[in-house]
Parts: C-alpha cells; structure tokens; sequence
C-alpha cells in the first residue's frame, strides 16, 4: 500500500469506530452488525464490574468473550437497553498491516446512567479498546475487539 492508501484506509477505520459507537449509544442492532465482522470476537470481560461490590452492569456481555457478527450486533444492542450511555474516543494508534488487516488501539472514557431499578445510578469507565480489523466485501470491519479498564468508577442509586 502507498501513503495515500494507507491514510485512506486510517480515516475508514476512525468512521468505522465512530460508527460502532453511534450502535451502541442508540443501541442499534443493525448498525453495530453492519461494522462487526462475520467472524468477531468480543472481549468486555470485567469492563462492567464493579471491584469492590462485584456489581456486574451489564452481566449478559461482560460474563465470557463472545463470537459472531450477528450474535454480537443482537447482545451488544440489548444489554444496554433502559441505560442511557455515551461514549468517547480520542487519538487511536491505527496500525495498517496490508491492505485487509489493520489493528488499533483507542484511549476511551464511558458514562453509563442506570434506570431506578439499579443498585447503581451511574457508571464511569475509563480504558482502551484493543481492536483488529478486516476488510470485508470491500469495507473495513472490527474483528476483534477487546476493552481493558484503567478504571471504573461506581456511583450508588
């Protein structure tokens, strides 16, 4: 790949991530299956457990790595309907490998804001996202996508 390739094929992957997360915030199930792979592998293990109560937020996802585009864009979208969350990214190391592989690394910052019903009102995460990437049928997608905490902070209802 020449420079300009290789920068083409950087901004493809910010709008494929930009992209994810938009799926995720508005809980679009469609929208997350269009930018995972049929192969995706996904690893939020510990990403939402609290480590002083063991308060999983979000069991269903978190509890072993799952696999599956379809699976994953479904379980991802439903384990946080009734949360209200957002989340943010900023400068990624984005590492193309050739012109089908690529793989990143995103600082992140979460906020999660539980319903009533919780024992917790509000979540914030603080981490990276370890990805890899695939084209696939001519459009860049995630692969592999695994979330690393620094930190959680947990406020009770």
């Amino acid at each position: 790949m020449d420079a300009v390739d290789r920068l083409v094929a950087v901004e493809d992957i910010k709008v494929l991530k930009a992209r994810y997360f938009l799926g995720v915030d508005v809980k679009d199930a469609s929208i997350l299956r269009d930018v995972l792979a049929d192969d995706i592998e996904i690893d939020y293990r510990g990403a939402a457990t609290d480590p002083v109560t063991g308060f999983n937020a979000s069991e269903a996802a978190t509890n072993e790595v799952q696999r599956g585009g379809d699976h994953c864009a479904q379980l991802v979208a439903a384990s946080l309907i009734g949360v209200i969350s957002v989340h943010h990214t900023s400068v990624p190391e984005i590492e193309i490998i050739d012109a089908s592989n690529a793989r990143g690394l995103w600082p992140m910052v979460d906020r999660l804001k539980f319903g009533a019903e919780s024992p917790i009102a509000d979540m914030i995460g603080y981490g990276h996202y370890h990805e890899t990437y695939v084209k696939e049928r001519g459009r860049w997608r995630i692969r592999t996508l695994r979330l690393s905490r620094l930190r959680i902070d947990f406020i009770p209802a």
